[in-house]
């Protein structure tokens, strides 16, 4: 079967499981077909994109049977935006799919088997729960079937999200739902006021042009807002006027910033940073801790959902006056939030700055029993092996971690693990190498991201 399948070929498919990317899978006798927009029950004709050896991929093209799993979309930009794949599946139905996600990466990439793995934990809010948006602007708009039929829409300008496969276009964006109304608000004035102003639209490939991104964060503890304008050159003199009317018209917001990016990389980021108004940083509280945010930290996504994962994580720590490591500690949430019970906690990062920002954060709330310390983590930890833990928790990005960071952490030996992945498959595969050792006993999914495949876990190890 695999032979006759070929690039752009049309084929009737039962879709049957969907995949950890969201898509959803097809079975020609034992050749998979993975079709993107699909849900478990639907029956399409799909057309191939890509032909391999061993699998397909295809999108459809005519819905020959809804799957009952279905539901309406609220968001009018769905199916064309690269954000929520799921919004068109009942929430109850996404949980599940994210447990199944985790369940089988263990099982078949690791061959790990925990004792319990628990059904997902829904999150306190399935809308509006992002405490952070990026935006990017665009001269090249990407315009739907139904836009293009309209003639007074132009091209030449768009602030919105990515469209899937298309680094280059911006799906022009009226409403997200993941964010707040205030947040949305803010979108709405910054496109009606850059869209009617004199500065020019990055361009990509000439390299010419002003306005790159716009990051909006807010603080739901403090209900205030962080506005960000990433552009290629200071635009200190060409904000003043938006800084002051959007303050104006959005009193929540606390303060505006112009970060500058003039590298070719499309990220919302720079070594430059101008305050135009107010303050450049947010204050945020998880459970009994205030944390700072400057517009480049990290800070996870969804607040509520993100005090949930933390408990979980001290739970399964079972800390009692222990030295306890915590690998890929950012900005030292996790350090601060399981201190309390702790002899001494030890947070590992790469990243220097967010080591500063750790320091502050633990200072602000008179955590006096954490240090932190820079540096790549293969070269960090055996310098403080001769005071080994007796708790390692780890967050590592969604690559996992590094071989040598698990061989140390073999050495090592502590007699609890907590190891929190955003990834089923680099945990798995982590995992897998430390089984000899230790016994799993729990694995908790957290759903941190409603409407997309995304699924954060915590796994509890102990020592055999």
């Amino acid at each position: 079967m695999a032979q006759k399948l070929k690039k752009r070929q049309e084929v009737e498919l039962s879709i049957e499981k969907v995949a950890f990317g969201g898509q959803g899978i097809a079975y020609l006798d034992d050749f998979v077909v993975f079709v993107e927009n699909t849900l478990p029950g639907d029956v399409v004709t799909a057309r191939v994109r890509k032909a391999r050896k061993n699998y397909a991929e295809a999108y459809p093209v005519t819905m020959q049977t809804p799957s009952p799993l279905r539901q309406d979309a609220p968001c009018s930009h769905f199916g064309h935006c690269g954000g929520c794949k799921w919004q068109n599946l009942e929430y109850q139905q996404q949980l599940q799919f994210k447990q199944q996600h985790v369940s089988e990466s263990l099982k078949h990439i690791g061959q790990v088997e925990p004792e319990r793995i628990h059904a997902t934990l829904p999150a306190p809010n399935i809308f509006g729960y992002r405490n952070k948006m990026e935006f990017s602007f665009s001269d090249n708009r990407w315009l739907t079937p139904e836009e293009l039929q309209d003639p007074e829409i132009k091209k030449d300008f768009a602030l919105g999200l990515h469209v899937p496969r298309f680094f280059d276009r911006i799906l022009d964006i009226e409403k997200c739902w993941l964010q707040s109304d205030l947040a949305n608000k803010i979108l709405s004035f910054s496109k009606a006021f850059f869209k009617n102003s004199a500065i020019p639209v990055y361009n990509l490939f000439s390299r010419e042009g002003q306005l790159r991104h716009l990051v909006i964060r807010q603080s739901f503890t403090h209900n205030q807002l962080l506005v960000n304008v990433v552009s290629f050159s200071p635009l200190t003199d060409a904000l003043r006027l938006y800084s002051e009317k959007l303050v104006a018209e959005i009193p929540q917001v606390s303060g505006v910033v112009n970060t500058v990016n003039n590298t070719p990389a499309q990220v919302a980021s720079g070594s430059e940073r101008h305050v135009l108004f107010g303050s450049p940083i947010l204050k945020e509280k998880l459970g009994d801790f205030e944390f700072e945010i400057s517009p480049d930290s990290f800070f996870q996504t969804n607040t509520l959902q993100a005090e949930n994962l933390y408990e979980i994580t001290k739970k399964y720590a079972e800390i009692n006056n222990d030295i306890v490591w915590d690998l890929y500690c950012g900005t030292g949430s996790i350090s601060i939030f399981v201190a309390k019970n702790a002899k001494k906690v030890i947070g590992f990062e790469i990243v220097e700055n967010a080591i500063k920002d750790a320091y502050r954060n633990a200072g602000l709330n008179n955590v006096t029993n954490c240090e932190f310390v820079a540096g790549d983590l293969r070269f960090q930890l055996e310098k403080f092996a001769v005071e080994p833990p007796d708790v390692l928790i780890c967050d590592p990005p969604r690559a996992g971690m590094h071989k040598d960071v698990l061989a140390t952490i073999r050495n090592i030996a502590p007699k609890r693990i907590v190891y929190v992945s955003c990834n089923p498959a680099t945990m798995a595969r982590d995992l897998a190498q430390l089984i000899d050792l230790y016994e799993i006993t729990d694995v908790q999914p957290v759903d941190m991201f409603p409407h997309t495949y995304h699924i954060e876990s915590v796994a509890k190890l102990v020592k055999r």
